[in-house]
């Protein structure tokens, strides 16, 4: 399984979404028989809150192939993987197991151009997983937009 904390207006989930390479990465894995759920975790009036029917056309909008799209407004789900930023990525073995988190490439940048040439440790994992190894490099340091929560109270 893979978790990806996702919030449409942050430039860095932007970078993936518009170059298409988190809907090939999606596409990629799901194939193979992963459960991909994009995760939203924006509390209500905060950037890149959604409610289900903006979920869905937001889906539609972005091609995006993840298996769902799970909307975490309170940032239960959120909190209990201590995901920090979007996208904060997580790899789950068939096990139950974590086995990677942190940045989706090693190119912390907004940019575009940075995806060439960029190592993707998602990808990288997956295929760990896939060939029965354990997970080269099982942690990595998130980058991009915070992830906007509601305030804990």
């Amino acid at each position: 399984m893979v978790l990806e904390w996702t919030n449409e207006g942050c430039p860095y989930v932007r970078k993936h979404y518009d170059a298409g390479a988190m809907q090939r990465l999606q596409r990629q894995a799901t194939a193979d028989g992963v459960v991909w759920l994009t995760v939203v975790s924006s509390a209500p009036e905060m950037q890149g809150y959604l409610n289900g029917p903006q979920a869905r056309q937001w889906k539609a909008k972005e091609k995006a192939a993840s298996s769902a799209v799970l909307l975490d407004p309170t940032g239960k789900v959120g909190r209990a993987y201590d995901a920090r930023t979007t996208p904060h990525m997580f790899v789950v073995n068939p096990a139950g197991t974590l086995v990677y988190m942190g940045g989706i490439d090693d190119k912390a940048s907004a940019e575009p151009s940075s995806l060439k040439g960029a190592t993707n440790y998602v990808a990288a994992a997956l295929a760990d997983v896939k060939a029965g190894r354990p997970v080269a490099r099982a942690v990595t340091r998130p980058y991009g937009c915070g992830v906007k929560y509601a305030s804990a109270d």
